[in-house]
């Protein structure tokens, strides 16, 4: 049974539950549909209740509260900012928007988040060099802590503030605190495919008050104040609409129900693609104190043992071809961004560990509306490539 028989399979699409609609309605009802009203308001006191953070402005997109979250952080032109390789472009594309120059660093094998000891590294190498290093710019990639404990105190020993793209890790936490309130500040994505969406936006975290009150600033266009337009600073158009707003207020009260789900999902092809030999599923089990929201399942398929007589070569683009047959969307990993284009001037420290993770991994649907049926087309398809 192939493609032209199932419908299409996402990688992890919205899923909308009963109450958007009813922020949605009200918002349009009230005339409040621009990027200010009580969803924006409401949106942002949920978030907080969520991530135990006092202060949250809702914004445009994660990478708009990334470009700000530097800004407050006092990066500029000739700055370093330290950032893990292995991650999304959204990650670093705003420390090029500031001029400013980024800091690759690897993963370590365990979370496939950034790595303390090479991140020591970093640091020692860039400050005898003379470099001025500005923040450090944290991932928790696919829902799963980084190894934070080390991580912050390297970052307290040497004065770097952290700001914590926690994109991918709505809902997760580390030792019961969730993910996003550790750094100075914290940035949560909101876009189509995140574990909860507003469609595009975005959201910028912190528990210092001056920091919040300077994010509502930059984000409306810095304006002074003054009876009329005044502006001494550079400003953006980042601020959310109340629209989207109201979706995610709907959202919001589903986050438990929409982990818990992720969470059931990964379990599941854990259990069901065990018998398989060839591919292990990743990021198990979980490091003490970590819980990840599980936002996408990901697999590794084995490192070709030199000692076995040569096979053809079953590769992560092989699967995905494999999976596009039925009909099913699957992902690489992210490629390394050290080995991208766009930054190949960049610094990086280590590589072996991110290159080697691109090169075997590939993320799973892992959609919260999933039904069993639907993994089982899944297990499935992946039993014909093994």
């Amino acid at each position: 049974m192939h493609s032209q028989d199932h419908d299409r399979l996402f990688l992890s699409p919205p899923h909308l539950g009963r109450h958007e609609m009813n922020y949605v309605h009200k918002a349009i009802e009230d005339n409040w549909v621009a990027p200010a009203g009580p969803n924006l308001k409401g949106f942002e006191d949920d978030i907080c209740e969520a991530t135990g953070a006092a202060h949250c402005v809702a914004l445009s997109s994660g990478t708009a509260a990334i470009h700000l979250g530097l800004i407050l952080l006092g990066v500029g032109p000739g700055d370093e900012v330290l950032c893990p390789s292995f991650t999304f472009v959204a990650t670093a594309n705003p420390i090029l928007y500031l001029g400013a120059t980024p800091v690759f660093v690897d993963s370590e094998a365990e979370t496939w988040n950034i790595c303390p000891e090479r991140l020591r590294e970093a640091i020692v190498d860039r400050l005898a060099k003379g470099k001025k290093l500005k923040a450090l710019l944290l991932v928790h990639l696919y829902g799963m802590p980084a190894k934070l404990t080390e991580i912050m105190a390297i970052a307290a020993e040497f004065g770097l503030p952290v700001l914590e793209d926690a994109a991918e890790a709505l809902g997760s936490s580390f030792n019961k605190q969730p993910l996003g309130s550790f750094g100075k500040v914290g940035v949560f994505s909101f876009n189509g495919n995140k574990i909860l969406t507003t469609s595009g936006g975005g959201a910028l975290v912190t528990n210092d008050t001056a920091l919040a009150q300077k994010t509502r600033f930059l984000a409306t266009q810095a304006k002074d104040d003054a009876p009329h337009y005044q502006h001494s600073e550079v400003g953006y158009n980042y601020r959310l609409s109340n629209v989207l707003a109201g979706i995610g207020r709907g959202q919001m009260g589903l986050l438990d129900e929409r982990v818990k789900r992720r969470r059931e999902i990964f379990a599941w092809y854990r259990e069901h693609l065990a018998h398989l030999p060839g591919l292990t599923v990743a990021l198990a089990p979980e490091p003490a104190g970590s819980r990840s929201n599980r936002w996408l399942t990901t697999i590794l398929l084995n490192a070709p043992d030199p000692a076995a007589p040569p096979q053809p070569a079953v590769t992560p683009e092989t699967v995905r071809l494999q999976l596009e047959t039925h009909n099913i969307e699957s992902r690489p990993l992210w490629k390394p961004l050290h080995l991208q284009p766009l930054f190949q001037s960049a610094p990086m420290y280590g590589g072996a560990v991110c290159a080697d993770l691109f090169a075997r991994g590939l993320c799973l649907p892992s959609g919260t509306a999933m039904a069993d049926a639907e993994l089982r087309r899944v297990a499935g398809a992946l039993a014909e490539c093994f």
